[in-house]
Parts: C-alpha cells; sequence; structure tokens
C-alpha cells in the first residue's frame, strides 16, 4: 500500500560513516514516503559530518552534531527532538537496510494494523557474516519473548518504524546499543503488539564498520530485565491516556477486520489484500 503523501521521519545516526552515508542518504530521499531526514553526526572521526552535509541542498535533510561521542542512542534521541512527520524509522547509515523497504514497513500502519512495525531479517533476503552474531540474536530475542510473554523473530533489528507521538511517550534514555533492546522493553510494557514483516538485510563486517560486539547482547539482556522488573510508574511516570486511546483504536480495527473475514466467509485473522 504506498502513501497517499509523504508521512515518515528518517532518524539517520552516524558514527565514522563516512563511505555510505551520502550514499544512504540519497537513497532515503528516493523514497516517496520520506517527508523529512535528520542525520545525526555523533562526533565522528573521519569526513562523515561533511559528507551529511553535501545533501542539504535537499529541503528535507536536517544535519546535526555532536561535539563529543554520546553513542548510538544518544544520537536517536536527539533527531527525534527534530522529528515532526507523523511516523518515524531509524536508518542506519550503512548499507545493511534498504530503505526500499520503507513502503511495506509503514503499511501496517496506514492500515491501522498497527501502531509499530519491525523488519524482520532473514525471510526476504539475508547475509550474515558470523554465525554467533545470529545467535546472538536469537538469544536476545528469545529473552524477549520470555520475558514479555510476547512472539517476535527480530528483536535487535535496525528498522523500527512507529508513531512519532507514541516514540516521544517511551522515555527513552538508553546512549548507546541498549537503545534498540529499550525500545523494544518500552513498547511491550505499554502493550502494544509489534508488528513484524520481512525485509532484505546485507550484513557488514568488522572490517567493513561492524560495531555491535558480544557485550552488547549482554547488555540488552540486563535492560530487557530491569525494564520487565521496573514498575510502570518508575518508566514512564504518571498514567497518560495516550495509550489506552491508540491500543483501543488498534483492538478496534483488528476486530473489524476479523469480522469481515467471518462475514465473508474466509478464516479469521486473514489479512485485508
Amino acid at each position: 500500500m504506498a502513501a497517499a503523501k509523504p508521512v515518515l521521519g528518517v532518524i539517520i545516526p552516524a558514527y565514522n560513516e563516512e563511505r555510505s552515508v551520502a550514499q544512504v542518504i540519497r537513497r532515503v530521499l528516493r523514497e516517496p514516503s520520506v517527508q523529512q531526514v535528520v542525520v545525526v553526526d555523533d562526533c565522528s572521526s573521519d569526513g562523515t559530518i561533511a559528507a551529511a552535509r553535501r545533501s542539504t541542498s535537499d529541503p528535507r535533510v536536517t544535519v546535526k552534531h555532536h561535539d563529543v561521542n554520546l553513542g548510538k542512542g544518544t544520537a536517536i534521541r536527539t533527531g527525534l527532538e527534530a522529528i515532526t512527520a507523523p511516523l518515524v524509522v531509524i536508518q542506519d547509515a550503512d548499507l545493511e537496510y534498504d530503505p526500499a523497504d520503507y513502503e511495506k514497513l509503514i503499511s501496517p500502519i496506514l492500515r491501522g494494523r498497527a501502531d509499530v512495525v519491525y523488519g524482520i531479517r532473514g525471510f526476504a533476503g539475508h547475509s550474515a557474516f558470523s554465525y554467533w552474531f545470529v545467535v546472538g540474536n536469537w538469544v536476545v530475542t528469545t529473552a524477549t519473548n520470555i520475558l514479555f510473554n510476547c512472539y517476535i523473530q527480530d528483536m535487535e533489528t535496525g528498522f523500527k518504524v512507529m508513531r512519532t507521538s507514541l516514540m516521544r511517550r517511551l522515555g527513552l534514555r538508553g546512549t548507546r546499543f541498549d537503545i534498540e533492546p529499550e525500545i523494544t522493553g518500552r513498547i511491550l510494557r505499554l502493550g502494544y503488539r509489534i508488528y513484524e514483516v520481512p525485509i532484505d538485510y546485507a550484513a557488514r563486517t568488522r572490517d567493513e564498520g561492524k560495531k555491535l560486539t558480544w557485550l552488547d547482547g549482554v547488555k540488552a539482556l540486563i535492560v530487557l530485565l530491569r525494564i520487565r522488573l521496573t514498575t510502570t510508574k518508575e518508566l514512564f511516570g504518571n498514567r497518560d491516556p495516550y495509550h489506552e486511546e491508540r491500543l483501543g483504536q488498534l483492538n478496534v480495527t483488528t476486530g473489524r477486520r476479523l469480522d469481515s473475514s467471518d462475514e465473508a466467509g474466509g478464516p479469521r485473522g486473514t489479512p485485508p489484500e
């Protein structure tokens, strides 16, 4: 389902990605769903910020800069402050994730099926540089499913799309790669269900700039456990009626689609064409 108009804000956190950031920005801007792009240079020591600024001739692009290296999580939060589009996606500044997948990522939100969509790796096209990297992702994803009694297939995916109004309400505090499990844990604690769609993924090697390590997997498990055991008030503060309203609307929309399937003689839960 194509977006009727540009609705997507793209946050691109970048650290020492001079070789790829300009190409990523060009590919992002080709997507008709993109309303704005916020590139956050996290005090790179190479020419990342210069490469990004060469793309500012397009009025949709804003480039922000950290004077010291603060981590991916902080860069995402900096980018979120500048997003005005109704939907937001995190786009890494390398070439692992393909912006051509944006349309199918935002489609469930535009159809009222979900407020959060993850792109899962491995079912459309997937290359991995390490067996242990894949195993580590399976471990943290399985831990997520056990702790929050859910079923998702790729917790650490970099492609996380949601309503901007929801992301602002998550109360994110992560500074580095801990932002990934924090986003997922907080979404699940609020009662949202994560809709997953398959995406293409081409993993980088260490020599090509891969930064995630096994230590980040251990930290992810700690973050997930902390969020699961922390009270709702400590995580989110006072009750926010926004979530009750959104979850109620999602339940009504899903219920209507199920009823329509029954009336048509189809199986319950059959997605609309």
